[in-house]
């Protein structure tokens, strides 16, 4: 069997599956990899044959195919366009909690070359008013219990035209003109010219803001771009295909069923976004949306009755599971892949998840920040059984190194800074030059994370530089993914 050294020469090596070359991305030398789709559009493209014999989106009873979803992505695409004027580069916020309406706004604004905002669905007034004035939102897509929070302020947004609200009645929040329901982006009698699904779309264009708050001071809105979303997506596929020839029995338990991935991870962080979402599309799984906040009982009943095969989470809400008095009473058998991040893996959480799902093949653990758009390292397989403690390598689009105060690098083995250079990479923070000139230096993201890298290249975080909390994504503070999976 190939060690995952081997592997990645044999998929990253000339005529690979996943090339690696380098080019100039903002003017700076970066590992790209050569063979890449140019946008989020063409991600959204690759599924546009799977019909809706295979279903996408699982939630709250609802159960919607590829063919329809991407019908629908199209309709609120050209409403967006045809009615209500939003153009390539404008903001189309969203601040709701999972569901369905939250993944049609983001395909239908990314696939026309808008900028999907993911507002925190824990924020409080001030913070939301404050993410739409700073981004700029021309459209805001709520749910009502957030929508609500701020309905009576809405006046303090000038760039705000139109408010669509995913569930009730518009009537019953005021008096706003604004507000419609979310049933007229639907519409398919929009019509623009020219057909927004036909604008330009550049791989730097900005794609997503989302907002990271530290201990003090406003959020800062990191931006993904189409290129740097895509090379995560890209690197989840590598590490998906590198741990098949792993392990080529991997997938042989599911019998040619359907992967199902429970998405417990909010969308507006990179992990249920960049990583769930977005993979979801081009490879064809079942994304579960459980209803509302994380409870281990309804989590272990969906993945009972949707037969989830992937499951990559925070390890709070793992230990929630595993040591739940009532998982036995539960067939979790289909569970194949359990992914985890925000925190190095212990060896006794390994051994606890292996316990309660008793067909487990894959176990990864990774490292990354919203600011590099999800994952920069992963540590899966053998690799992690021999270092438990360890984030993992980097993966093959992405450099980290480990530097001292001065900014200068460590002999290895020694403690310092994190620091990770990639197409994952974020061009800046929105509107925040200030900010962005502090965080990133020729392409080198400043994580604020501390840790050190062994002689086989493997990373561990010592310490993060800000408290990691789902609740509250941190500016560079460890937000992870994993093998073909989501993390945080």
């Amino acid at each position: 069997m190939p060690s995952s050294s081997e592997i990645e020469q044999m998929l990253t090596g000339p005529g690979g599956a996943f090339e690696v070359s380098t080019e100039e991305v903002n003017g700076i030398p970066t590992r790209v990899y050569k063979n890449r789709m140019g946008s989020l559009r063409e991600v959204a493209a690759l599924a546009a044959g799977r019909g809706d014999e295979q279903t996408f989106i699982v939630h709250r009873g609802r159960r919607i195919g590829f063919a329809s979803f991407l019908e629908q992505a199209h309709a609120v695409s050209r409403s967006l366009a045809g009615s209500f004027g939003v153009g390539h580069g404008d903001r189309v916020a969203v601040l709701s909690a999972n569901n369905p309406e939250w993944c049609l706004a983001f395909w239908g604004s990314v696939s026309m070359g808008a900028v999907l905002v993911g507002l925190n669905g824990w924020w409080k007034t001030d913070e939301i008013l404050y993410g739409l004035k700073h981004c700029g939102a021309k459209v805001l897509v709520a749910d009502r219990a957030r929508l609500a929070r701020v309905m009576s302020e809405l006046d303090d947004c000038p760039d705000l035209e139109a408010v669509f609200l995913i569930d009730g009645d518009p009537s019953e929040l005021g008096a706003d003109a604004r507000v419609r329901p979310f049933e007229e982006l639907l519409a398919t009698g929009a019509v623009s010219d020219p057909d927004p699904l036909a604008t330009p779309i550049a791989e730097d264009d900005p794609a997503v803001i989302f907002y990271t708050s530290g201990t003090t001071g406003r959020p800062k809105g990191a931006v993904s771009t189409h290129r740097s979303m895509v090379a995560n997506l890209q690197n989840t596929l590598y590490n998906a295909l590198a741990g098949a020839m792993a392990d080529p029995e991997s997938g042989s338990a599911l019998g040619g069923e359907q992967l199902a991935s429970l998405l417990s991870s909010p969308l507006f962080h990179v992990s249920g976004c960049h990583s769930g979402l977005v993979v979801g599309m081009v490879s064809g799984i079942k994304l579960v949306i459980p209803d509302g906040r994380f409870e281990p009982e309804a989590a272990m009943q969906l993945m009972q009755d949707e037969r989830v095969t992937v499951w990559a989470t925070v390890p709070t809400m793992i230990w929630r599971v595993v040591e739940h008095p009532a998982r036995h009473d539960y067939d979790l058998s289909s569970v194949t892949t359990v992914g985890y991040g925000g925190s190095p893996s212990a060896g006794e959480l390994q051994r606890r998840i292996q316990e309660t799902f008793p067909n487990v093949r894959t176990l990864g653990n990774a490292y990354g920040l919203t600011e590099s758009s999800s994952v920069a390292t992963v540590n899966w397989g053998a690799d992690l059984l021999q270092r438990p403690d360890s984030v993992g390598r980097a993966l093959p689009v992405v450099e980290v190194r480990i530097v001292d105060e001065a900014g200068k690098d460590v002999a290895t083995g020694g403690v310092g800074e994190i620091w990770i250079k990639g197409p994952i990479v974020m061009p800046g923070y929105w509107n925040d030059p200030v900010a962005t000139a502090e965080t990133v230096t020729d392409g080198w993201l400043h994580s604020g994370d501390i840790g050190y890298i062994d002689a086989d290249g493997f990373l561990y975080v010592t310490r993060t530089g800000w408290s990691s909390t789902l609740t509250s994504p941190r500016p560079r503070s460890s937000e992870c993914r994993t093998p073909g999976l989501v993390r945080r």
